[in-house]
Protein backbone atom coordinates (compact mmCIF):
# COMPACT_ATOMS: atom_id res chain seq x y z
CA UNK A 1 0.00 0.00 0.00
CA UNK A 2 2.89 2.40 0.63
CA UNK A 3 3.83 2.36 -3.05
CA UNK A 4 0.33 3.61 -3.90
CA UNK A 5 0.69 6.37 -1.30
CA UNK A 6 4.08 7.37 -2.76
CA UNK A 7 2.64 7.41 -6.28
CA UNK A 8 -0.37 9.47 -5.13
CA UNK A 9 1.84 11.89 -3.19
CA UNK A 10 3.96 12.45 -6.28
CA UNK A 11 0.88 12.89 -8.46
CA UNK A 12 -0.69 15.51 -6.19
CA UNK A 13 2.55 17.50 -5.95
CA UNK A 14 3.22 17.18 -9.68
CA UNK A 15 -0.27 18.20 -10.70
CA UNK A 16 -0.03 21.79 -9.43
CA UNK A 17 -0.20 23.81 -12.71
CA UNK A 18 2.28 26.57 -11.88
CA UNK A 19 2.44 27.89 -15.45
CA UNK A 20 -1.31 28.36 -15.57
CA UNK A 21 -1.45 29.85 -12.07
CA UNK A 22 1.36 32.34 -12.74
CA UNK A 23 0.06 33.50 -16.12
CA UNK A 24 -3.39 34.09 -14.67
CA UNK A 25 -2.05 35.82 -11.54
CA UNK A 26 0.05 38.21 -13.59
CA UNK A 27 -2.46 38.96 -16.34
CA UNK A 28 -0.89 36.98 -19.19
CA UNK A 29 -4.14 35.18 -19.99
CA UNK A 30 -5.14 31.54 -20.03
CA UNK A 31 -2.01 29.62 -20.96
CA UNK A 32 -4.07 26.82 -22.49
CA UNK A 33 -5.17 29.18 -25.29
CA UNK A 34 -1.63 30.33 -26.15
CA UNK A 35 0.91 28.57 -28.39
CA UNK A 36 0.89 24.81 -27.83
CA UNK A 37 -1.70 25.06 -25.05
CA UNK A 38 0.65 23.28 -22.64
CA UNK A 39 1.17 24.52 -19.08
CA UNK A 40 4.97 24.31 -19.07
CA UNK A 41 7.70 26.95 -19.10
CA UNK A 42 8.29 26.84 -22.86
CA UNK A 43 4.69 27.81 -23.52
CA UNK A 44 4.78 30.46 -20.80
CA UNK A 45 7.74 31.95 -22.67
CA UNK A 46 5.44 32.37 -25.68
CA UNK A 47 3.49 34.94 -23.66
CA UNK A 48 6.57 37.16 -23.85
CA UNK A 49 6.96 37.13 -20.08
CA UNK A 50 10.50 35.79 -19.50
CA UNK A 51 10.24 36.21 -15.72
CA UNK A 52 7.07 34.13 -15.59
CA UNK A 53 8.68 31.49 -17.80
CA UNK A 54 11.73 31.32 -15.50
CA UNK A 55 9.50 31.09 -12.42
CA UNK A 56 7.46 28.32 -14.07
CA UNK A 57 10.64 26.43 -14.94
CA UNK A 58 11.89 26.62 -11.36
CA UNK A 59 8.55 25.73 -9.80
CA UNK A 60 7.98 22.81 -12.20
CA UNK A 61 11.49 21.58 -11.40
CA UNK A 62 10.72 21.97 -7.70
CA UNK A 63 7.63 19.74 -8.07
CA UNK A 64 9.76 16.80 -9.15
CA UNK A 65 12.39 17.45 -6.50
CA UNK A 66 9.90 17.90 -3.65
CA UNK A 67 7.93 14.78 -4.61
CA UNK A 68 11.06 12.60 -4.52
CA UNK A 69 12.41 14.14 -1.31
CA UNK A 70 9.03 13.87 0.43
CA UNK A 71 8.70 10.21 -0.55
CA UNK A 72 12.23 9.51 0.69
CA UNK A 73 11.42 11.17 4.02
CA UNK A 74 8.06 9.43 4.44
CA UNK A 75 8.63 6.02 2.87
CA UNK A 76 12.37 5.54 2.40
CA UNK A 77 14.58 5.25 -0.65
CA UNK A 78 12.74 2.25 -2.09
CA UNK A 79 9.65 4.28 -3.02
CA UNK A 80 11.28 7.36 -4.53
CA UNK A 81 10.74 6.05 -8.06
CA UNK A 82 6.99 5.73 -7.47
CA UNK A 83 6.85 9.35 -6.34
CA UNK A 84 8.92 10.34 -9.37
CA UNK A 85 6.53 8.61 -11.76
CA UNK A 86 3.59 10.16 -9.91
CA UNK A 87 5.04 13.69 -10.12
CA UNK A 88 5.74 13.29 -13.82
CA UNK A 89 2.24 11.93 -14.49
CA UNK A 90 0.69 14.68 -12.38
CA UNK A 91 2.45 17.39 -14.36
CA UNK A 92 1.65 15.88 -17.76
CA UNK A 93 -1.86 14.67 -16.95
CA UNK A 94 -3.32 16.78 -14.12
CA UNK A 95 -6.83 15.73 -13.18
CA UNK A 96 -7.71 19.40 -12.48
CA UNK A 97 -7.10 20.33 -16.14
CA UNK A 98 -8.87 17.42 -17.85
CA UNK A 99 -5.53 15.58 -18.04
CA UNK A 100 -3.92 18.23 -20.31
CA UNK A 101 -0.69 19.42 -18.79
CA UNK A 102 2.90 19.97 -19.82
CA UNK A 103 5.49 17.73 -21.41
CA UNK A 104 7.46 17.06 -18.23
CA UNK A 105 10.96 18.30 -19.06
CA UNK A 106 11.42 20.66 -16.09
CA UNK A 107 9.66 18.29 -13.69
CA UNK A 108 11.98 15.51 -14.83
CA UNK A 109 14.97 17.73 -14.08
CA UNK A 110 13.77 18.00 -10.48
CA UNK A 111 13.11 14.28 -10.34
CA UNK A 112 16.66 13.55 -11.48
CA UNK A 113 18.07 15.97 -8.93
CA UNK A 114 16.01 14.37 -6.16
CA UNK A 115 16.89 10.80 -7.08
CA UNK A 116 20.64 11.51 -7.18
CA UNK A 117 22.26 14.91 -7.75
CA UNK A 118 24.88 13.51 -10.20
CA UNK A 119 22.04 12.34 -12.47
CA UNK A 120 20.50 15.80 -12.16
CA UNK A 121 23.85 17.39 -13.07
CA UNK A 122 24.12 15.28 -16.23
CA UNK A 123 20.51 16.10 -17.11
CA UNK A 124 21.14 19.83 -16.70
CA UNK A 125 24.44 19.66 -18.57
CA UNK A 126 22.92 17.88 -21.57
CA UNK A 127 19.93 20.22 -21.62
CA UNK A 128 22.08 23.37 -21.49
CA UNK A 129 24.58 22.05 -24.06
CA UNK A 130 21.90 20.99 -26.54
CA UNK A 131 20.04 24.27 -26.15
CA UNK A 132 23.25 26.24 -26.67
CA UNK A 133 24.12 24.27 -29.82
CA UNK A 134 20.69 23.87 -31.42
CA UNK A 135 18.58 26.67 -29.87
CA UNK A 136 15.68 24.18 -29.92
CA UNK A 137 14.06 23.72 -26.51
CA UNK A 138 12.24 20.49 -27.36
CA UNK A 139 15.41 18.85 -28.70
CA UNK A 140 17.32 19.89 -25.59
CA UNK A 141 14.60 18.47 -23.34
CA UNK A 142 14.32 15.19 -25.20
CA UNK A 143 18.11 14.77 -25.21
CA UNK A 144 18.34 15.41 -21.47
CA UNK A 145 15.60 12.89 -20.67
CA UNK A 146 17.30 10.26 -22.82
CA UNK A 147 20.59 10.98 -21.04
CA UNK A 148 19.05 10.53 -17.57
CA UNK A 149 18.67 6.71 -17.49
CA UNK A 150 22.06 6.34 -19.19
CA UNK A 151 23.59 8.57 -16.53
CA UNK A 152 21.87 6.59 -13.78
CA UNK A 153 23.36 3.38 -15.14
CA UNK A 154 26.80 4.80 -15.79
CA UNK A 155 27.08 6.65 -12.49
CA UNK A 156 26.12 3.65 -10.36
CA UNK A 157 22.42 4.22 -9.71
CA UNK A 158 20.93 1.18 -11.46
CA UNK A 159 17.83 1.24 -9.23
CA UNK A 160 16.71 4.46 -10.93
CA UNK A 161 17.18 3.31 -14.53
CA UNK A 162 13.72 1.79 -15.08
CA UNK A 163 11.77 4.79 -13.79
CA UNK A 164 13.93 7.26 -15.72
CA UNK A 165 13.69 5.16 -18.89
CA UNK A 166 9.89 5.08 -18.57
CA UNK A 167 9.83 8.85 -18.10
CA UNK A 168 12.15 9.34 -21.10
CA UNK A 169 9.88 7.21 -23.27
CA UNK A 170 6.85 9.23 -22.13
CA UNK A 171 8.64 12.52 -22.85
CA UNK A 172 9.42 11.31 -26.38
CA UNK A 173 5.79 10.32 -26.93
CA UNK A 174 4.62 13.71 -25.62
CA UNK A 175 7.05 15.41 -28.02
CA UNK A 176 6.00 13.41 -31.10
CA UNK A 177 4.62 16.51 -32.86
CA UNK A 178 7.88 18.33 -32.16
CA UNK A 179 9.86 15.40 -33.55
CA UNK A 180 7.74 15.38 -36.68
CA UNK A 181 8.39 19.10 -37.23
CA UNK A 182 12.12 18.65 -36.60
CA UNK A 183 12.33 15.77 -39.08
CA UNK A 184 10.53 17.89 -41.70
CA UNK A 185 12.95 20.75 -41.07
CA UNK A 186 10.29 23.10 -39.69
Amino acid sequence: MEWIAALALGYVIGSVPFGLILTRMFGAGDLRTIGSGNIGATNVLRTGRKGLAAATLLLDLAKGLVAVLAARALFGEALTEQAAIGAFAGHCFPVWLAFRGGKGVATTAGICLGLAWPIGAVYAGVWVAMLAVTRISSLAGMSATIAAPLAAWGLGYPGHVKALAAIALAVLVLHRANMSRLLKGD
